[in-house]
């Protein structure tokens, strides 16, 4: 077997995508196909070859492309991690929306914007591709409709929960006297790990209309640098840490902002990631009040991959030691 992918990073997160799946991916939406995928051991066994060890590691990321639910999409995509396969990823649309004007796929101008609609598990989204002499500059994630669920208190933390895609629980790490820094992450990754556990079994991780969309993703620990600046890391499925400052996570920050009256009309988060990188996010009113963030950041290639399986080799597909 071979499989060719192209692997981008989103403000240094990965995604592999793989145009041409070898395998059969069965369903007809894109919500549907996920769903088949968890199940089927061949899809599921393709992701875990390009994700796990010796080919990937605990921390990878990346896409299936599949068709999309209808005309009005360019393409559908299954997003997957070493756990298994995810509702929704802003880091991934922006890498989409490049590759997608980069390979040709989607023409655009020199000098402009291309909008490029893409299914999604949790519906469809848009990656608004920006380009300016004939080179992609950056891309605008634009998500579902988002909101703010709840707020909970466990164990004397208060702790936001909202809707940009998937579930995210969301704490202030000053009121546990934490810090978003490299040095720090294997701690945040525990503490991501543990807001996410105590959450498992309370109503708020349950979406009220479509069950596949249920259950708390992941958690973002951050630090307010001033009201509409914030820095923060993202532990998302077990123990994985975002990179970038995570699209669909910065999708539910603009929610629980937005709720809580720091964020208005007209106004700009500025978002930054463990590691440095940024997202830029506003929002636009959205149906039965929701809002709609439009999260802006840039994806560059870092190589494409021509893999292959040889029949003896008793590490497929891999394994991962986290």
């Amino acid at each position: 077997m071979e499989i060719r992918t192209v692997d981008y990073h989103t403000g240094g997160e990965p995604f592999r995508i793989v145009p041409e799946p070898p395998v059969a991916i069965r369903g007809r939406t894109v919500a549907e196909r996920r769903m088949f995928a968890i199940d089927d051991p061949d899809v599921d066994g393709l992701r875990r070859l390009l994700c796990f060890e010796p080919r990937g590691h605990a921390d990878m990321y990346g896409g299936f492309i599949v068709p999309p639910n209808d005309d009005g999409a360019r393409f559908g995509v299954l997003f997957w991690h070493k756990d298994g396969f995810s509702t929704a990823c802003g880091h991934g649309t922006i890498a989409l929306g490049v590759w997608a004007v980069r390979s040709g796929l989607v023409d655009a101008p020199d000098d402009g914007v291309t909008d490029v609609p893409i299914d999604v598990p949790s519906g469809r989204v848009v990656a608004r591709v920006h380009t300016a002499g004939g080179n992609v500059t950056a891309v605008d994630f634009v998500s579902v409709p988002s909101y703010h669920i709840a707020t909970r208190t466990i164990g004397g933390m208060f702790v936001d929960i909202s809707f940009g895609g998937a579930i995210y629980a969301q704490l202030d790490v000053a009121t546990v006297g934490l810090t978003v820094t490299p040095g720090r992450h294997q701690t945040l990754i525990a503490f991501g790990r543990k807001v996410k556990r105590a959450l498992a079994d309370d109503p708020v991780s349950k979406h009220p209309i479509d069950e596949r969309l249920s259950g708390v993703y992941g958690t973002i620990l951050y630090e307010t640098l001033s009201p509409l600046h914030q820095r923060n890391v993202t532990i998302f499925a077990d123990g994985e840490l975002d990179r970038s400052p995570c699209g669909s996570g910065t999708a539910a920050r603009v929610a629980t902002l937005t709720a809580a009256g720091v964020m208005r009309p007209g106004d700009t988060l500025v978002h930054d990631s463990i590691v440095g990188s940024r997202f830029t996010a506003t929002a636009t009113p959205g149906p039965g009040g929701t809002v709609i963030p439009i999260v802006t950041g840039m994806a560059y290639p870092t190589g494409e991959h021509r893999f292959t399986v040889d029949p003896g080799d008793p590490m497929t597909p891999g394994f991962v030691l986290r």
